[in-house]
């Protein structure tokens, strides 16, 4: 196990001397600010990868890639073949660089929040989903529009997709792709749906359940598809977090993880500090040493603290501290 920073679009000095003097080794980069038509660049990789290395910094993995990358894919659109060329171009790419892993969604509207201010310990600000606020959502209504542009889609495309439909644009994809991450040497790592609901602004939710991901490994057999485990989201489901972890990691599909908790369940959960979950933490942190886990584990998702930074520096520095800890503990026993 080893401890890595998510960094969100711009890479700056100044974020990557904080990663260091928090005494972390790695940084994940999501929503990557570079050129490309429909696709990353080799030279965007290059130029980013000695960036991070210069600060003597390891740069683990590339998430997040824009919506406009594969929404046909997704909701299964004419011209979905050429995104997934594109996105094969991506993992070519990534591979000739050395970047080893990709963390991805398959969910046309990503992450659901039905507030960002909700208020949790001494008055942080939390974020909330609750589904009473949010089921009567119109077609295809996003949650972000830093990640959604729905200018791009067809009026076709504002039609009701059932779970059927979305489990067969998936597969679909991943049986074109995963042979090409096999041989770029780049591992895709699929996050849960977020929050992990069977249905939101008409458009099923897949991604959300131990079951959906055991059908998600078995689809394509391959050291190259895998999980990026949010501890959250499967906290979200109501699942046995620890079992889920010794269940995916003894199959080595931990690629990388998001360790964080909430509280609540999938249609109605507040975010929380990492110390106050409902899982236990140590023990979850246990089964991975345990099952041999030896990717990176990264803060995700922190309350805003008292006089924080936009960046949330103050959050990350307490969770990513608390992580180093029960590492350390877990490691220390025999």
């Amino acid at each position: 196990m080893r401890t890595a920073f998510v960094v969100n679009h711009e890479v700056t000095e100044e974020k990557l001397e904080f990663v260091k003097q928090m005494g972390v080794s790695g940084v994940i980069v999501h929503f990557l600010e570079a050129p490309g038509d429909g696709y990353w660049e080799f030279k965007s990789f290059l130029n980013l990868r000695t960036r991070v290395e210069a600060a003597g910094l390891k740069l683990e993995a590339i998430g997040g890639l824009p919506w406009h990358f594969y929404y046909k894919v997704m909701l299964g659109l004419p011209g979905r073949d050429e995104q997934i060329e594109n996105w094969c171009k991506t993992l070519r790419n990534m591979g000739a660089t050395g970047i080893p892993l990709l963390g991805y969604n398959f969910t046309p509207l990503f992450v659901w929040r039905t507030s960002r201010d909700t208020r949790g310990r001494g008055g942080a600000h939390v974020a909330s989903f609750n589904m009473e606020l949010a089921k009567n959502a119109p077609l295809m209504a996003t949650a972000s529009t830093t990640h959604i542009d729905t200018s791009l889609l067809p009026l076709s495309a504002y039609h009701p997709i059932s779970e059927e439909e979305m489990w067969e644009n998936f597969t679909y994809f991943l049986k074109a792709v995963i042979p090409v991450a096999e041989e770029a040497g780049v591992k895709m790592a699929l996050h849960p749906d977020d929050p992990p609901v069977s249905s939101l602004g008409g458009v099923a939710r897949i991604m959300r359940s131990v079951d959906a991901f055991k059908r998600v490994i078995e689809t394509v057999p391959s050291g190259y598809n895998g999980l990026l485990f949010c501890q959250g989201c499967f906290s979200e489901m109501g699942t046995n977090v620890v079992e889920a972890i010794r269940y995916f990691g003894s199959r080595k599909k931990i690629f990388y993880v998001h360790f964080r908790d909430v509280r609540g369940t999938a249609d109605n959960f507040a975010e929380c500090f990492i110390d106050e979950g409902q899982t236990d933490m140590f023990k979850a942190m246990k089964a991975y040493k345990e099952v041999g886990f030896d990717g990176p584990m990264i803060v995700d998702h922190t309350p805003r603290v008292v006089g924080d930074t936009t960046w949330g520096h103050r959050g990350r520095a307490y969770a990513m501290g608390y992580i180093k800890a029960l590492m350390d503990v877990v490691n220390a026993i025999p």
